[in-house]
């Protein structure tokens, strides 16, 4: 019986093994641990890849969301407006940040912000700070000063019309693109495709080992083509520090360890052909599950080109589903079964069950199918049968 794992971490890792024991042996040799210009290179190069004018490689993508947030100029006791479907990280970035998440609810095809459903609770559900021009929300007295869009899945969310919202609102934007290393929107605005990480205000980037670009370990960074919150999140990184021992403001202990920089600067020299294979992946799924009918591929509207951090699927008996690929030695994933509404962490925040239907009907019926760049057709083939076999089953 065939053996598909949901991810492959080893098949790169062994192709690339020279290479990535070579940064090991140069980190031990100039004992170059923190800081210096394997760092520096790798900020440059990135920046580069995302078409953004600054990079600030971080130790996590959860440090990114944060510190871009404070770095933007979101303050204590403020709200910010992202999602309920995504990973927990994004919203402990807006609260370490001080500020309360609140929740609009997402496209039934993307799965990513709904600009309507935005547009409608800026309308509907929020009164307008005199002063300021931003949103003051009705559901908690705060004004809300930002929004974080979440790329999930390695897909956009629609940007041009969040940032006219955010305009007209006198709102930053924060891209949540931890999943979306080198996906594109094309802006109609702009009339021309656009890279996660180079629209909003700044961006947030997770390296965590399974992502598309992934260290060895845990790291991040923040893109943005503003020098003043890439300086502030400079700062906010390193103890408050501009330079040595000189502290402007209290910070953290958030530094990207060259080790970790030097093995993504390996990694993202493959990065674009990786995507292209994920792509190709993603395409030879649609057209199986399109010719069997045996499900329905994901949607991917004209103006996104993804880069497939996860392929994702629905149905009504997830468990099943996944049982029945189990049995065939077939690995799964859920990408995430409980929105964060719903979390007990957020029970303080008084949603309820309904409040976010398109989030929630998602999260029971997901499911995520294998999807890396060693990805076969003969594997694809192999999954896609055994989801033919379940569906008919589930037909008798």
């Amino acid at each position: 019986m065939p053996n598909i794992p949901f991810l492959d971490l080893v098949t790169p890792h062994r192709e690339l093994e020279a290479e990535l024991t070579a940064v090991f042996q140069n980190t031990l040799r100039t004992a170059g641990f923190i800081g210096g210009p394997v760092i520096e290179k790798f900020e440059h190069d990135f920046a580069q890849f995302c078409d953004a004018k600054h990079c600030v490689g971080l130790a996590s993508g959860t440090d990114a969301v944060r510190f871009a947030l404070m770095a933007a100029g979101v303050e204590p006791g403020e709200s910010v407006i992202t999602v309920p479907n995504t990973f927990i990280a994004t919203t402990e970035g807006i609260s370490q940040a001080g500020a309360l998440p609140e929740f609009v609810d997402v496209d039934e095809r993307t799965y990513n912000l709904d600009p309507e459903k935005l547009r409608e609770y800026l309308e509907r559900h929020c009164d307008k700070d005199q002063e300021s021009g931003r949103p003051i929300s009705r559901r908690t007295g705060r004004i809300i000063s930002a929004i974080v869009p979440v790329h999930l899945y390695g897909q956009m969310a629609d940007m041009d019309p969040i940032l006219e919202l955010a305009n007209s609102y006198n709102l930053v934007v924060i891209e949540d693109a931890c999943q979306a290393h080198g996906a594109e929107y094309f802006s109609k605005k702009d009339n021309r495709w656009k890279k996660a990480g180079s629209i909003g205000k700044a961006a947030a980037f997770s390296f965590y080992p399974g992502k598309n670009l992934g260290a060895c370990g845990e790291a991040g960074a923040v893109t943005t083509n503003d020098a003043e919150p890439a300086h502030e999140v400079r700062m906010l990184r390193d103890h408050g520090q501009s330079r040595k021992y000189y502290h402007e403001i209290e910070g953290y202990n958030g530094r990207l360890d060259a080790l970790q920089a030097g093995i993504l600067q390996v990694k993202l020299a493959h990065l674009e052909t990786w995507n292209k294979q994920r792509r190709e992946r993603a395409d030879e799924y649609k057209r199986l599950f399109e010719a069997s009918g045996a499900a329905l591929p994901p949607y991917e509207p004209s103006w996104s080109r993804a880069v497939y951090h996860l392929y994702v699927v629905r149905t009504e008996d997830r468990d099943g589903m996944m049982n029945h690929l189990k049995e065939m030695g077939i690995g799964t994933g859920i990408h995430y079964p409980v929105p964060l509404h719903l979390q007990t962490a957020y029970t303080s925040l008084q949603y309820r069950l309904g409040d976010f239907p398109v989030a929630e009907k998602a999260a029971a019926e997901v499911v995520s199918l294998p999807m890396f760049p060693q990805l076969s057709a003969k594997q694809q083939a192999y999954v896609a049968e055994g989801i033919l076999n379940f569906t008919s089953m589930a037909v008798r």
